[in-house]
């Protein structure tokens, strides 16, 4: 990197700005092979992110900000005063209690909001459900499943109704109000609801595929009817992995 820098001028020309949405991708990249459990391509990614960590590293070292050795025993640190079931004399009996802890140290640490570490720029989905967790690890959470099956009933009738009232910011509002109640449903019942999503777009990926593979003509020249028999095909044939 400290010849990269030196002597390429488009890696010479970067900054930490520039480089954030190519981190993103690559992050993607590596979310891809793991999905696809390519394990040689999750080594090669892990190396290109890795990459990417020694690049934000050098830019902070050429703006005597920090150097990667202080990143490396911050997070070590952290790790220690965040661990002080094992690093220390605290006793937790799972995960839950693990993961509960480290919020109320995150707070002690001088965090204002349990919210705080949830990423603006995360999508959407993700960040409701990360939102979601991170509240249910202080206790504001609702007792059990069948409550939170209520609130999307609720969310729903109040959606239905904001369809007929047809004002868009309020259809808008509902809307997202029934998705993030569905996102916490699937929480309860342990399902990770972009997890979820993301296979049923690859099974709507697949099954559109296969019919624009066997049907002979372009999918504008097809009727519903004979696209609905191939998409009933695909799904006898799906290979689409969970």
């Amino acid at each position: 990197m400290d010849e990269l820098r030196d002597q390429c001028p488009w890696d010479r020309k970067q900054t930490m700005e520039t480089l954030s949405s190519l981190t993103i991708e690559e992050t993607y990249e590596l979310i891809d092979a793991i999905e696809n459990k390519d394990l040689n391509n999750v080594k090669e990614e892990i190396g290109d992110l890795l990459l990417h960590m020694v690049f934000y590293a050098k830019i902070g070292e050429e703006q005597k900000a920090f150097t990667i050795e202080d990143a490396l025993n911050s997070v070590c640190d952290k790790l220690v005063r965040r661990h002080p079931h094992i690093y220390g004399d605290l006793k937790v009996k799972d995960d839950i209690e693990v993961k509960k802890n480290w919020e109320k140290i995150k707070m002690s640490e001088g965090k204002k909001s349990i919210l705080q570490g949830v990423p603006n720029a995360l999508p959407a989905l993700i960040k409701a459900q990360r939102m979601q967790e991170k509240a249910g690890q202080v206790g504001f959470e609702w007792e059990n499943k069948d409550q939170v099956w209520e609130k999307v009933e609720e969310e729903m009738a109040e959606f239905k109704t904001a369809v007929q009232s047809g004002i868009h910011k309020d259809k808008t509002d509902e809307f997202g109000d029934l998705l993030f109640s569905l996102i916490n449903y699937a929480r309860f019942l342990d399902i990770d609801a972009s997890r979820a999503l993301d296979l049923t777009n690859r099974k709507f990926k697949y099954r559109v595929e296969y019919i624009e593979k066997n049907s002979g003509k372009p999918l504008s020249e097809m009727t519903l009817q004979e696209m609905d028999a191939l998409w009933d095909a695909a799904k006898l044939g799906s290979t689409v992995s969970e």
